[in-house]
């Protein structure tokens, strides 16, 4: 099939192109620089010239495609604005394909707030993070919309390596004493590594119903003073205990959006493994920290 990836060239998008050429999709990616087309095409991919926050031109120029996954997100202020005039410009142009695309939408974990001792589902009712609130009318509208067979994928909190959601510990643990966690020690993080995540999409894009949903999380929750001081003890930290930060401090430094990271979640990926038959490798966050690369 012919896939239009959005944030191909991302944290989430990347290993997504990766999986998708893999498995013979002739892919193409939105590309906002020459630097990203290039990124693209070193991969195999076919790259779209636009950006997401200007979505008018290239919009109005889309090949025939079959799919359309959509991964990118700016993290601005601005970034629901952004993307309710993605749609705006893109459904149209999906809806004089000559055949009903597929549209692949990225949720998110933080839609279902803290949900403490509960292992939330694709039934838990969202109580989100306000900073991306403005995400729930816009998924809603992808289920909806009669121009697309849409589904959508809720990633849990995505590694990799010392990439991703890590990348912050692995940044503290080699230029600070101590390494920062937000909240408490025992705030749990679902994580997913961005490998099993593009094999997920993958199987999303074959055989999941329209107007389905899924939540990519291969560990359900795992405290983050345990990812803390994994990474303080491979990379000999100072300071073996995590330094707390609070959530106002992040957001303060970050934005809103870091809120994120003190939240206390678990959520489950059992649906996916049920009906698509997701096989998550990676379920040993702390073994992989232990076996990273000091170089």
């Amino acid at each position: 099939m012919r896939v239009l990836v959005l944030g191909g060239t991302g944290s989430i998008g990347s290993p997504i192109v990766r999986e998708l050429l893999g498995g013979g999709h002739d892919v193409w990616g939105l590309a906002r620089s020459e630097a990203s087309a290039a990124k693209l095409r070193k991969a195999g991919a076919t790259p779209l010239s636009g950006d997401i926050a200007l979505p008018e031109p290239w919009a109005v120029r889309l090949p025939q495609i079959d799919v359309v996954i959509h991964t990118a997100c700016d993290f601005s202020t601005e970034m629901g604005a952004v993307d309710a005039r993605l749609l705006d410009a893109l459904l149209p142009a999906l809806a004089a394909q000559p055949k009903k695309p597929r549209f692949i939408y990225t949720g998110g974990c933080w839609l279902f707030g803290a949900t403490g001792e509960e292992v939330a589902t694709e039934e838990t009712p969202f109580r989100p993070l306000p900073a991306f609130a403005w995400m729930i009318p816009q998924l809603q509208r992808i289920l909806d919309a009669p121009e697309v067979d849409g589904v959508v994928i809720h990633p849990a909190m995505v590694y990799e390596g010392a990439g991703g959601v890590f990348r912050g510990f692995a940044r503290d643990a080699l230029e600070r004493d101590a390494i920062r966690v937000v909240g408490s020690e025992a705030v749990r993080w679902p994580l997913v590594h961005s490998e099993d995540l593009a094999s997920l999409y993958a199987l999303a894009l074959e055989h999941a119903p329209a107007r389905s949903s899924y939540i990519g999380a291969a560990v359900d929750g795992l405290a983050v003073g345990r990812i803390a001081r994994a990474f303080a003890k491979r990379f000999g930290t100072r300071q073996g205990e995590p330094e707390i930060v609070s959530t106002d401090a992040i957001a303060a430094e970050l934005g809103e959006w870091a809120r994120g990271r003190g939240l206390d979640q678990r959520l489950s990926g059992a649906k996916a493994r049920r009906e698509l038959g997701w096989q998550p490798k990676h379920l040993d966050p702390e073994g992989e920290i232990a076996r990273l690369a000091l170089s």
